[in-house]
């Protein structure tokens, strides 16, 4: 109940500042009492202050997005570089959004920090938004002293990483959208326009050529179960939804098999290379022992096949073996993260060397994803070509035979 109450919320003000003139503004608050003792500290004595009306076309229901952690975590690094007081920097940072919903994240994280609280515990309040890694690399922060350098070095990570999650999203939305539009307009002209041609041909009273026959069986067909196969789709869709949220071997399975799929697979194999390399270099570099760092980076390689293989490698290291000799007995790695690991332990700059594993594997994510691009385009529209004109000449070969038998 106690954290109900202080919840933050948005506060439209109006008043006059120390010389008369009118002044409006916003302003993040937990009470109408607390946002106008905020105003007279800052000079300004306030004639209005309500609390902000939610917007009406779902402004205030806009998801809290990983970019804005990303930004939230760079501005925090910012202020603390400049000096700027903690519970100072909430403020201008939270009044920096344009997002209500990451306002008031801000606010409330503020207000955990105000009761007493450190920024690390303040933020494991908040486990939507802040996972265990954030809030581990921040509490190193704040026990080294060091905090404004975690910081920096989390806002780069989770930047990073969020990048490389567009450009795999990219890989995977342009070939897939294009596949749906082809499947939509192949369904319209099977259930709509050879209808219309079928009522033609069956004037022709001669034999329609195979492919036709073939075409217009595919098309009453449709026309027939468009709708049970339109209801076994999206139950598909559900059920897969389903047990991939809720069956731990399913997802597992899954895991496997995406990183065996052609091209698509070699794009997803590298960019978990490159997570598990940037994972690493920000944690060991925030000073957390390289066994406890592993544990971290199993969590964040978001795939069975190399969460088992850091577990087999944490177990190993433990045991007193080289981090790039367990890297190796696992299979997974490739050579070229395995000889930059052992360069990086011989010469005592591991956290940097993994940084440049990870930088190296996500400019190979970028380049193969471009390729994939280039190479797609083409090869989609051959085959959009190769549907709607095999459609079209299966529509007009019956008007052609005719045309043949009458010269």
């Amino acid at each position: 109940m106690a954290e109900k109450a202080l919840k933050t919320s948005t506060f439209l003000w109006e008043g006059k500042d120390k010389k008369g003139n009118k002044v409006k503004g916003e302003l993040a608050g937990t009470s109408v009492a607390l946002v106008r003792a905020q105003l007279r500290v800052q000079g300004v004595a306030a004639s209005k202050v309500k609390k902000k009306p939610a917007a009406l076309f779902g402004g205030a229901g806009k998801k809290i997005q990983p970019m804005d952690i990303a930004l939230f975590t760079r501005q925090m690094a910012t202020m603390m570089g400049a000096g700027v007081p903690l519970l100072q920097s909430f403020d201008i940072i939270g009044e920096g959004f344009e997002n209500p919903n990451m306002r008031t994240l801000v606010g409330d994280v503020k207000q955990q920090v105000a009761g007493g609280n450190s920024l690390a515990n303040s933020l494991r309040k908040f486990p939507k938004y802040f996972d265990d890694l954030y809030c581990n690399l921040v509490d190193a922060g704040e026990q080294a002293g060091a905090l404004e350098l975690l910081l920096e070095r989390i806002a780069t990570y989770k930047e990073k990483t969020e990048a490389l999650k567009a450009k795999i999203k990219k890989a995977m939305t342009y070939p897939i959208s294009v596949i749906v539009v082809a499947v939509i307009v192949t369904a319209i002209l099977l259930i709509k326009v050879v209808p219309t041609f079928q009522g033609v041909f069956a004037g022709f009273g001669a034999e329609l050529p195979a492919f036709t026959q073939m075409v217009i069986g595919m098309s009453e067909f449709l026309q027939e179960w468009w709708f049970m196969m339109l209801l076994g789709l999206f139950g598909f869709a559900y059920g897969f939804k389903t047990a991939h949220q809720k069956s731990e071997k399913f997802r597992d399975a899954m895991d496997r098999t995406i990183l065996k799929l052609p091209i698509i697979g070699v794009i997803l194999y590298k960019a978990t290379v490159a997570r598990f390399g940037r994972t690493l270099a920000t944690t060991f570099a925030a000073g957390v022992p390289l066994v406890e760092a592993l544990d971290s980076v199993a969590g964040a390689t978001g795939n069975v096949v190399f969460r088992n293989a850091v577990n087999q490698v944490k177990q190993d290291v433990s045991t007193g073996m080289q981090l790039n000799f367990a890297m190796r007995t696992t299979g997974v790695f490739p050579a070229m993260a395995i000889q930059m690991t052992a360069i990086g332990e011989e010469s005592g700059s591991l956290d940097s060397m993994l940084d440049k594993v990870a930088s190296y594997y996500e400019a190979e994510v970028d380049n193969a994803v471009d390729n994939l691009t280039t190479l797609l385009e083409p090869l989609i529209m051959s085959v959009l070509g190769v549907l709607v004109g095999g459609l079209i000449i299966a529509m007009y070969l019956p008007i052609f035979s005719l045309g043949g038998v009458v010269g």
